[in-house]
């Protein structure tokens, strides 16, 4: 028995070293790693807001260069459109969105945040000789699963698009998870987010949009509510509650 007890304590001990040891090796692996990680997401960022700019063949391998050089990140209150003082590089809107004290309960809410945050940032995108030829504006709402995070890419008029860009999504492999497809990403190009009365007029149609109108994307095939939750997301954001208020403040002219 006595035998059988030490056999015991001998094998609990050693599961709790080995316990130890791993458990000091994932902390040890996790601050090493972190900055890395950073550097990494960072990075990610930098290339989609990129992409929705239309500037990747641009940059080529170089896109911390180009979007260092090229674009302009600022803080925005989303309820005036003005610019505030702010670190767009400490920025979090998933954080800001948990905040009661930096976030707000959304009354329409046709993207399906719950909350949104106070502030956003904008990405101005200019050109060799300066001037703002793409705003991108950091989009999220909900698709069949869960939050989709994206960016989109408006021209200097901040009316025609140049690229809706998903980042971050769960949705299904091969339907909802067509978001990332080349091939209908690029179907947005050219498209014009507003009517002549400067409401949000761009719809997903389930089946095909009308050759010629210039509101109008194919939805994703077989991927029916992944399709109404990017068109919910982009009323949303380009409306009132989104970015609507800086849109309205700056159509005559980007600096």
């Amino acid at each position: 028995m006595s035998s059988n007890k030490e056999s015991f304590g001998k094998t609990v001990g050693f599961v709790f070293v080995v316990c130890l040891v791993c458990a000091a090796l994932v902390s040890f692996s996790a601050v090493m790693l972190k900055d890395k990680q950073v550097a990494n997401k960072l990075l990610d960022q930098q290339t989609k807001i990129l992409e929705a700019a239309e500037l990747l063949d641009v940059a080529g391998k170089d896109i911390v260069g180009t979007f260092n050089k090229l674009v302009e990140a600022k803080m925005i209150d989303l309820d005036s459109g003005e610019y505030i003082e702010g670190d767009p590089l400490l920025f979090d809107e998933r954080r800001n969105a948990r905040d009661p004290a930096k976030s707000e309960k959304v009354e329409d809410d046709i993207a399906g945040i719950n909350r949104r945050s106070h502030t956003a940032v904008v990405y101005l995108v200019h050109n060799e000789a300066g001037k703002v030829q793409t705003v991108v504006l950091p989009i999220v709402g909900s698709g069949l699963w869960d939050l989709m995070y994206g960016y989109v890419g408006l021209e200097a008029d901040l009316n025609t698009v140049r690229s809706v860009v998903y980042s971050d999504h769960k949705e299904t492999p091969g339907l909802g998870a067509e978001v990332m497809n080349p091939k209908w990403k690029a179907l947005w190009p050219g498209k014009k987010m507003f009517d002549e009365q400067g409401d949000v007029a761009i719809k997903v149609v389930k089946g095909g949009a009308k050759k010629g109108d210039e509101h109008a994307v194919d939805a994703l095939s077989g991927a029916t509510l992944t399709s109404r939750g990017v068109e919910y997301t982009l009323h949303f954001w380009l409306g009132d509650e989104g970015y609507g208020p800086f849109i309205a403040k700056n159509r005559g002219g980007l600096n």
